[in-house]
């Protein structure tokens, strides 16, 4: 009840403002004015305001917004870490394109046909030969390969 009195009196006092503001012939403010001073009469009459009263001295009605608030911040929570585990949707979507094409174009192999190599580490193979950049090789029989390939082609 003094909720619905409140609101009248501010609408009844917004529309004076807005009548004052007429009379000194600023008709576009005036009409702004009254009609922010008709939301609230507005609210009372469609019942909101009894409903936002009732909601507010309401215990289970708090419990309720808690409750939201908490599944909010679960569903930000997950969004974060799945963004920061897994990249964008974007990313996530084209790594698994990338993976679906791969495994449509390449068979899969139960494991790599040579061992892979790094450039500062001997492979098992190597463990008789020297390290360093021509691994006791000479130079001419570094380029043999690329000799025969361009031989091949005709070049």
């Amino acid at each position: 009840m003094l909720a619905e009195t409140i609101c009248s009196a501010v609408s009844v006092a917004g529309l004076g403002i807005a009548a004052v503001t007429a009379y000194r012939k600023r008709f576009l403010s005036a009409a702004r004015i009254a009609a922010y001073s008709l939301v609230p009469i507005g609210l009372v009459m469609t019942g909101v305001v009894k409903w936002l009263a009732h909601t507010a001295f309401s215990p289970t009605a708090w419990a309720g917004f808690v409750v939201l608030g908490a599944a909010w911040l679960l569903f930000l929570a997950t969004r974060a870490v799945e963004r920061r585990r897994y990249g964008t949707r974007k990313e996530r979507r084209a790594a698994a394109r990338a993976a679906r094409e791969n495994e449509a174009t390449a068979p899969s192999a139960s494991g790599p046909a040579l061992p892979a190599r790094t450039p500062g580490r001997p492979s098992a193979g190597d463990a008789g030969r020297p390290t360093g950049s021509s691994r006791g090789a000479k130079p001419d029989e570094d380029f043999s390969d690329i000799e025969a390939i361009l031989k091949k082609h005709g070049i």
